[in-house]
């Protein structure tokens, strides 16, 4: 792949640049009581999944719900000011270790865009994070629902059209294969899978795909993905 072609990087955030499975789990463990502590992380994530499905609102808003179903299902301590501190935790998730700096790396490049199934208000909590490289994000709020709905791609793409940036010249970066490299690949995108968890099985706090897509480029880190783009264009 000629990744000097491109002249725009979109990006998953959560999950992507941003690490929330180890955010969750962390916050489970720490308000789920003693009953947490021996939980797997498989056994977390299961009714977090089922959870996130059910309610999938504003991130800023929705996760004091998703801790209630949690800690019902998994019999772990349910006291509202433990989910109010779950909804708190949640804002304030750590970035994977490689994604500031290779975001940097890869924003001297292209111009990068986040595309989230966060709010707004969540969004700009974990852009902080991350040290502010993104150019312009579409957020659950701007498109009005979350991927892998294709009109976040839609409305995404429209706004890249307005800069005169053509769809083949956007990459679509993720680690989602169900929230976004199906997707994408289906509306006709390049894409780099991001494979956060190629060290583990399964899909972790992310719903299994209906069925795997093959993407254009895969990698295991952002990190790879700057090393690649800078090798590339310093041939």
């Amino acid at each position: 792949m000629d990744l000097t072609r491109f002249k725009l990087l979109t990006f998953d955030v959560v999950g992507t640049c941003i690490d929330f499975e180890k955010g969750v789990l962390d916050a489970i463990r720490e308000l789920g009581g003693p009953a947490a502590a021996d939980l797997s992380d498989d056994a977390i994530f299961k009714p977090y999944v089922e959870a996130r499905d059910i309610y999938h609102g504003r991130t800023s808003e929705a996760f004091g719900d998703v801790y209630r179903h949690i800690s019902t299902v998994l019999g772990l301590e349910t006291a509202n000011h433990n989910a109010d501190l779950f909804q708190l935790r949640l804002l304030q998730l750590p970035a994977f270790a490689d994604a500031p700096q290779a975001l940097g790396r890869l924003r001297k490049y292209y111009r990068l865009c986040a595309m989230t199934n966060s709010d707004r208000t969540a969004f700009s909590a974990y852009h902080w994070t991350l040290g502010l490289p993104f150019h312009d994000a579409v957020t659950c709020d701007d498109a009005g629902v979350p991927k892998p709905n294709p009109r976040v791609f839609d409305y995404s793409r429209g706004r890249a059209s307005a800069l005169g940036i053509n769809q083949d010249e956007i990459l679509h970066v993720a680690q989602s294969q169900h929230h976004d490299i199906g997707v994408a690949k289906a509306l006709g995108y390049t894409t780099c899978w991001i494979q956060r968890r190629y060290n583990q099985e399964g899909y972790g706090g992310s719903p299994d795909p209906a069925e795997y897509t093959v993407p254009d480029l895969h990698l295991h880190s952002l990190a790879d993905l700057a090393d690649a783009v800078q090798a590339a264009f310093h041939k």
